[in-house]
């Protein structure tokens, strides 16, 4: 990923933390050429001095095939809010832009057992249902709806390398970057709201 200096991270703790908010990623693969997508819920994790990424796809996604033995190409993207940055919000004429967070992370990936699956899918579960009034976590489902396990794949991704660029208008004044805030919360779209309360949370 291009990253100008201005808005490289490597705080691993930010990014860290930007990943647990924005774990609905995309993991890209190639097969003969040809770049393959899915978009998917994943955890992060960490075993010993360690850091995978976990996740489950259907069985029918052909996509899977590729983490046997080990594939060294495994990309996953994460996304954070966005928004179109207009050149007339700058005391000074330039251009417009679009400001953005985004997280890639590259890794080796292999196939999860049906136990390891399993507690994946315990503390996704948990994760996502603990709050709620009557939570469907896996000891509360019915053993015909486990075995629809049978029908996803399970699979982690052991990280190599990370890359984070956090463009907010770090590079601009700061009479320009506390204007782009108000202008984005005005905006009408979530997108431009949600990425305002980031810039401003930067400041």
């Amino acid at each position: 990923m291009y990253i100008p200096k201005h808005f490289k991270v490597t705080d691993f703790d930010e990014i860290r933390e930007f990943i647990k908010d924005n774990s609905f990623g995309t993991i890209v693969t190639t097969k003969q050429g040809k770049p393959i997508a899915t978009h998917l819920p994943l955890e992060l994790h960490k075993k010993g001095d360690d850091y995978f990424i976990t996740g489950h796809m259907a069985y029918a996604n052909p996509q899977w095939e590729m983490f046997k033995g080990h594939n060294e190409n495994i990309l996953v993207m994460y996304q954070g809010p966005h928004a179109y940055i207009s050149s007339s919000w700058y005391k000074s004429e330039n251009v417009s832009t679009w400001n953005y967070q985004s997280v890639h992370v590259y890794g080796t990936a292999s196939i999860m057992s049906e136990q390891e699956l399993q507690e994946d899918l315990k503390l996704l579960l948990q994760k996502y249902e603990q709050h709620r009034k009557n939570p469907a976590l896996w000891e509360n489902l019915s053993p015909q709806t486990k075995k629809q396990i049978k029908g996803i794949v399970g699979f982690k991704i052991k990280i190599q390398e990370i890359q984070a660029a956090y463009k907010l208008s770090q590079n601009r004044n700061e009479d320009d970057y506390h204007y782009i805030i108000d202008k984005l919360y005005k905006e009408k779209d979530l997108n431009s709201k949600a990425l305002a309360e980031v810039m401003k949370n930067k400041e």
